[in-house]
């Protein structure tokens, strides 16, 4: 077992060597002639003169020694509804659906857009279009019409993959309405709509472009559609960032580079085997789902869970029953959810055999100390820290158990991954920063390994202008977040570099201070944002929801409680930090994958529009702050 720093160090310093070892985990039908190829900075294509599929990858090669392994899991608690597919079953709908995208005139290099929810036959979709080496862009299921349509007109599809609705909280959402009118405001038609009828709620056709997943299902049922063997920097696919504004920034994946960073972290980082139960509550609409439920996994020769529902319907122990009646091994959420689900009886993380389970990541959300400690104790299996973004496709920052074991420090997503030539970086002269506990910008010096982005889709220099900066030297990718290093190497998020309060001239991390609240017994969440104001600059609002709000009765037991968590936030960071106010919520503004709308928050309490709001969970939650303001 090599050390860690060693093997951290040999993929920067010798990174041809060690990637060209990385890439022997996945078949090739030819092999690579060049690794990497940096001649045009920051434009890095991996294992060039290599011919792969990821479909190949993930589904076919198992069937010599697995075909009748469970591959996948789709759980419903919205529909009360769980089927297994084996290896040789996957294999055999994944050329169904293929050959359905096929007739409708799909070829190699041409996208198809997935709008669905979390069903079997979204996987099926994924995994054609990589067969017949199409480019399939997942859009989040029930993302509203003028964002739908905005990504329709950017990835201008061939074919969109839908559903008639998803579900959520036992409440049906429609998705062909929202499809219907995005496909009338884009200028882009596709030349057909494939759609797959779960009776949930009533769909009209649209004759000569809409079909029925059911009628090419039947007339398909046992094709067979051979893998497109495509070169590794063919584009895999593209997946649009949050939050985004203006046009959407389409994240483009190559093919080769991403299978080798999958099949490279489930050994290394997720400890992942295959034959075990890989369990990732997120969504294929992001990038964990295209990560780590459809193709890490299953190129591993792992069963994957694809679970539609929320973490608390039946109980606040579903995700726990699942864990048990498939043994799952490795486990992937969010902060969010684990907030949430520390509302639950604590009673339900003892309820079910978590025997099977050796670890749960999270990611997608600054992961506080407080909520760590929280479901450290009450699973008492080890807490996984990592930190990513839908631009890197795979962990920048956590830690890698399966090179060499190292713990996790609650607070930190851990140290840089192989492959990543991590920096710390003074804003102002960009000038590296060393030493321990200082705080800069985090940044990656070029090339980015393999299985990050190649580009924005179809604009280069958005992605060189957007991401890229020169400093003495060197060409450096910004995460656009701060961060510190401390002497052990391992890295403390602050929060996003837009997202700094400048206070009287001292610049403070919301991500400070909101850790700072969250220590607090009775707060289970909290988001502060830096609000203009006339005196400092810049004020710090925080806006928390409480664990127990029974005591909340009157403004005297409200004032008391902020004047507690004012007294906490001197006492930790000093009075500095101390937010101008501290107003309670039942429910913060959310994305529908959980990350805090801090902008609009913002936004709100400086009187000002807050902007495209289309992918909040609950338009209610801005309502509240707005009310309070």
């Amino acid at each position: 077992m090599p050390d860690y720093q060693a093997f951290h160090r040999r993929s920067i310093d010798d990174r041809d060597a060690f990637w060209a070892e990385q890439a022997n985990r996945i078949d090739w039908q030819t092999q690579p002639q060049t690794i990497c190829d940096y001649s045009n900075p920051p434009f890095a294509r991996w294992f060039e003169g290599g011919t792969t599929n990821l479909c190949h990858n993930a589904v076919d090669r198992h069937l010599k020694d697995r075909p009748d392994q469970i591959a996948l899991i789709a759980v419903s608690t919205e529909t009360d509804t769980e089927q297994t597919y084996t290896f040789r079953q996957l294999h055999a709908h994944v050329q169904t659906m293929a050959a359905a995208l096929l007739d409708l005139g799909v070829r190699k290099g041409d996208r198809v857009l997935i709008y669905m929810p979390m069903v079997a036959e979204a996987a099926f979709a994924m995994l054609a279009c990589a067969r017949i080496g199409a480019i399939h862009s997942v859009v989040f299921g029930g993302f509203a019409s003028v964002s739908l349509a905005s990504r329709i007109e950017d990835a201008s599809p061939v074919v969109v993959v839908s559903a008639d609705a998803g579900s959520r909280g036992g409440k049906v959402v429609p998705y062909k309405p929202l499809l219907d009118e995005a496909l009338a405001l884009s200028s882009h038609k596709p030349q057909a709509v494939l759609l797959v009828d779960r009776q949930l709620a009533p769909m009209a056709m649209t004759a000569g472009r809409d079909h029925s997943w059911a009628s090419l299902q039947t007339k398909h049922h046992n094709a067979v559609v051979p893998c497109e063997w495509v070169d590794a920097t063919h584009p895999s696919y593209t997946l649009y960032t949050s939050g985004t504004t203006g046009k959407p920034k389409g994240v483009q994946r190559d093919t080769g580079g991403y299978a080798v960073a999958l099949a490279a972290s489930m050994e290394t980082i997720f400890c992942g085997k295959a034959g075990e139960t890989y369990f990732s509550t997120s969504d294929i609409g992001w990038v964990v789902g295209h990560s780590y439920i459809v193709y890490g996994p299953l190129i591993a020769g792992m069963a994957t869970i694809m679970y539609e529902g929320l973490p608390i319907r039946p109980d606040g122990g579903i995700w726990w029953s699942l864990v048990e009646k498939y043994k799952v091994t490795v486990m992937f959420s969010a902060p969010t959810a684990i907030r949430v689900l520390k509302k639950q009886d604590p009673a339900l993380l003892k309820r079910y055999d978590l025997s099977s389970l050796r670890a749960l990541f999270l990611a997608g959300e600054p992961l506080d100390e407080p909520t760590a400690q929280w479901i450290s104790d009450g699973l008492g299996k080890d807490i996984i820290d990592n930190y990513w973004q839908t631009e890197s496709g795979w962990p920048i920052l956590t830690i890698a158990n399966g090179v060499e074991k190292a713990p996790s420090k609650f607070g930190s997503p851990g140290i840089a991954m192989y492959g990543y030539d991590v920096k710390l970086l003074d804003e102002a002269t960009g000038e590296e920063l060393h030493g321990a506990d200082k705080k800069g910008v985090l940044v990656i010096e070029g090339p980015l390994p393999p299985g990050c982005m190649q580009t924005v889709w179809q604009d280069d220099a958005r992605f060189v202008n957007t991401y890229w900066k020169s400093v003495p030297g060197k060409l450096v990718y910004s995460t656009f977040d701060w961060a510190t290093r401390d002497k052990d190497g391992y890295y403390f998020i602050l929060g996003r570099t837009d997202d700094v309060i400048n206070v009287a001239g001292h610049r403070l991390g919301t991500r400070e201070i909101e850790e700072c609240i969250s220590g607090h017994p009775n707060i289970s969440e909290v988001a502060v944002v830096g609000v203009a104001d006339t005196l400092k600059g810049q004020v710090a609002m925080a806006f928390a929801v409480v664990k127990d709000a029974s005591g909340l009765v009157d403004d005297k037991s409200r004032f008391a409680l902020e004047g507690e968590i004012m007294k906490l936030v001197d006492q930790s960071i000093g009075a500095i930090g101390r937010p101008a106010r501290v107003r309670f919520v039942t429910v913060l503004p959310k994305t529908r994958s959980g990350k805090l709308l801090r902008r609009a928050i913002q936004a709100v309490c400086e009187g000002r529009d807050p902007g495209d709001l289309t992918t909040m969970e609950d338009p209610s939650a801005l309502q509240q702050i707005r009310d309070l303001m």
